[in-house]
């Protein structure tokens, strides 16, 4: 079987790290499995995503579309018409995507109308029921024309089955993220912002902001942050800033002795700063499934999640968007009455094999 792995943004690196190894594995043990590395180019810039290939021991692309930046619709064309070429040349047996970005949308549609090559959706099945996110668009189409869905969670299975999938095409089998964290758990490194601001363990918070409802409104991203400040006891905030929030902050001149704003890091440097830290404020649904697991108390601010386990069983709140929600959570969190939470099942770092065990299987 061949198949074609696509990565384009990154959070898929940390999803496809793991399935990578896996089907690596199967191939020495002489099984009928061999892999295509497709990197879209939707991150291009190497904090973004050339360092993630470093750290993450993955092989450089085989194809690389180099689809850039742009808007979501010339950046959706740019990887469809790219994509399609290669599929032109050599067609694979299948194409599996990972996760929810413009990359998993777009290669899915192309495959599939393309000779009608199977597509297998991992993270399949998870919904925030926002229409205002674009991730929420790109779940909703791919899994719509999906073939296979690997899933991380018995409520993806049910927002499956709800939408009419038969239970023969849906595969629990847990979270490559969780893979690639346990994995590298004992690699974390200590970035230099840890010296450069004298950091202790438990005595700082990290923030991570980069959703359109949070920080494309001035003055809701300034109330945000004001609050976050007002009430963090004194304690640190280090803030590695994405590209697009980067412009709004600078824009907004935001500057106070305790807000530290640094450059993007790279996964075992963040992950180092989270694992450390007394809590972390997000939007991220990702670093929601890592603090779970790391036992660390997390604050989202979003209206929603696609991740409901994490709330359910995990250490993560859904605090929404409003700033005036940040106080109570935040002596919640200093009266030392979080959470613990648990790890949700199958999160134990074998989810890539039981995928390619499933992959071995199909007959296509």
């Amino acid at each position: 079987m061949k198949i074609d792995l696509i990565a384009g943004a990154r959070p898929n690196f940390m999803k496809i790290a793991p399935i990578i190894e896996a089907i690596e594995k199967a191939s020495k043990e002489e099984k009928n499995i061999s892999y295509r590395l497709v990197h879209t180019g939707q991150h291009y810039d190497k904090k973004m995503s050339g360092s993630f290939f470093e750290e993450l021991g993955i092989p450089e692309p085989d194809i690389n579309l180099e689809s850039g930046s742009g808007t979501q619709a010339e950046q959706t064309a740019t990887i469809m018409t790219r994509y399609e070429k290669v599929l032109m040349e050599e067609r694979p047996d299948l194409v599996l995507v990972v996760g929810d970005v413009t990359s998993t949308m777009a290669c899915s549609i192309t495959a599939k109308k393309l000779n009608n090559i199977k597509v297998a959706h991992v993270e399949g099945g998870i919904r925030s029921g926002d229409l205002t996110m674009p991730e929420e668009i790109n779940r909703m189409v791919t899994d719509a024309i999906t073939d296979y869905f690997f899933t991380t969670s018995e409520t993806a299975n049910e927002n499956l089955r709800k939408a009419g999938i038969a239970n023969e095409r849906i595969f629990f089998v847990g979270n490559t993220m969780i893979d690639t964290l346990l994995k590298n758990r004992s690699k974390f490194l200590e970035p230099p912002v840890w010296e450069d601001l004298k950091l202790e363990n438990g005595k700082y918070i990290v923030m991570t902001l980069h959703r359109p409802a949070n920080v494309d409104e001035e003055g809701k991203l300034k109330n945000l942050i004001r609050e976050i400040i007002n009430n963090s006891h004194d304690l640190p905030l280090v803030f590695p800033v994405h590209p697009r929030t980067a412009k709004i902050l600078e824009h907004l001149g935001m500057v106070h002795p305790k807000l530290h704003t640094i450059e993007p890091l790279g996964y075992l440097e963040f992950n180092y700063l989270v694992e450390h830290a007394k809590a972390v404020v997000t939007d991220s649904g990702g670093i929601t499934e890592e603090t779970t697991v790391m036992g660390i108390p997390c604050m989202t601010l979003r209206d929603n999640t696609e991740r409901p386990e994490t709330i359910t069983m995990g250490t993560n709140e859904l605090l929404g968007t409003n700033p005036r929600s940040i106080k109570p959570a935040m002596e919640k969190l200093f009266s030392g009455e979080w959470k613990h939470g648990s790890i949700p099942e199958l999160w134990d770092g074998y989810t890539a094999e039981r995928i390619v065990k499933h992959l071995l299987n199909f007959k296509i």
